[in-house]
């Protein structure tokens, strides 16, 4: 493999790292503080594609507009699976709400299916976000550079609103002790709202740079990454932000890097994912940055 070469893929797994570190953040926030494995978090991702989708193909909105519009309804539609789905399980044995999980999942796939219909629609690209750019050896679209750009300033923007903000030290004190959390005056409800807002929003900023990078959409487009991400969030150490952005990374780089080096394999490039999933509940069950805990079931 050549210099140029090896560039040209490291560039592309930086850009794919970005992606699975933000969609594994809204898995990793929300287990943070329930205890819980959004399955629907994939789902979310899909439909914040077909949002943006339709913001400029049927409304004709500008591209910019169509598109914080689209994280907004995004956010929003993760709030309302936590209020209609999640909130009335919340005291029910951990089985009930992970089942209710999956139905969410079942639930949205269906319902764009039968809202938008099961034939792929084709993302919108806009030139001044995908033109090739050439750098040195190397000729690389601008979303390329535009995705970890982003990533790395929302995830700036994440940490001070955890760790600066009374929304974030309540969302802390939560994942710490639901009971303690109660006493000290915190309102459970508003704060688990504002993690699935924040995850959902950051899934929706995910599900347009992945339509701008992928831009094939079908109702089950968030099947795979959902799962990707899940995984990145638990090579990190589930319930870890940091842990949630290192694992992404890792499983970006090991995806591309497999592909690159061994490209009459690219067919087995999502089983990268499984594989790191297994080695690593053997070797560190915790994650990278986890801490093994004994939990009460």
């Amino acid at each position: 493999m050549t210099g140029s070469m090896f560039l040209q893929h490291f560039t592309n797994a930086l850009s794919v790292a970005s992606l699975y570190a933000l969609l594994a953040i809204g898995y990793t926030m929300v287990y943070g503080i329930l205890r819980l494995i959004n399955f629907a978090h994939g789902e979310i991702f899909m439909m914040g594609m077909y949002f943006a989708y339709f913001g400029i193909a049927m409304f004709h909105l500008p591209w910019f507009v169509s598109f914080i519009i689209a994280i907004i309804i995004t956010a929003l539609l993760g709030v309302a699976a936590e209020r209609l789905a999640y909130r009335p399980l919340r005291d029910a044995p951990r089985i009930s709400i992970l089942i209710s999980a999956i139905a969410v999942s079942y639930f949205l796939q269906n319902f764009a299916t039968v809202l938008f219909g099961g034939r792929p629609l084709m993302f919108q690209q806009i030139p001044l976000l995908t033109t090739i750019m050439q750098l040195g050896p190397i000729r690389v679209p601008r979303l390329t550079l535009i995705v970890p750009a982003v990533t790395i300033l929302l995830l700036v923007g994440l940490q001070f609103l955890l760790k600066k903000t009374k929304t974030g030290m309540a969302m802390r004190a939560v994942s710490r002790d639901y009971d303690a959390a109660r006493l000290m005056g915190i309102d459970l409800n508003f704060t688990i709202a504002m993690t699935f807002f924040i995850g959902s929003a950051l899934a929706g900023v995910g599900a347009i740079l992945w339509g701008l990078k992928y831009p094939q959409i079908k109702p089950d487009v968030g099947s795979m990454p959902g799962i990707k991400c899940f995984i990145a969030a638990v090579l990190g150490g589930i319930g870890n932000t940091t842990g949630a952005v290192l694992g992404g990374f890792v499983l970006g780089f090991a995806e591309i890097m497999f592909v690159a080096f061994f490209p009459a394999a690219s067919g087995y490039r999502d089983a990268v994912a499984f594989i790191l999933l297994i080695l690593i509940l053997l070797v560190l069950p915790a994650g990278l940055l986890g801490k093994n805990t004994t939990e009460k079931v």
